[in-house]
């Protein structure tokens, strides 16, 4: 009989953008920061950073790992994974 705890399970995220107006994200771990110009979102992949004008959080359900965003999404972004040098070079990046 095979441990079901140490198969890890496929990281799975969908992101869905419609028009360039509606953004839904599966996988969300947490939201790192937000205002109207840029969304920060931890997710099982890895940073995922939304820009645009006008951006508001609609929806976050971390029990689901679900995110909606709405406003003008211009681009959607990931960063490097968890745990590698960038994550902590792009904060520093950003906080100049």
């Amino acid at each position: 009989m095979i441990d079901e705890k140490k198969i890890p399970k496929p990281k799975i995220q969908n992101l869905i953008l419609e028009n360039r107006e509606k953004l839904s994200v599966s996988g969300v771990v947490d939201v790192e920061s937000f205002n109207d110009e840029c969304i920060i979102v931890d997710t099982e992949l890895g940073l995922l950073v939304v820009r645009g004008y006008n951006l508001h959080i609609n929806k976050l359900n971390l029990d689901s790992s679900e995110l909606a965003v709405e406003g003008d999404i211009l681009s959607c972004e990931y960063s490097e994974k968890e745990g590698t040098k960038s994550r902590s070079g792009f904060f520093s990046k950003m906080f100049k």
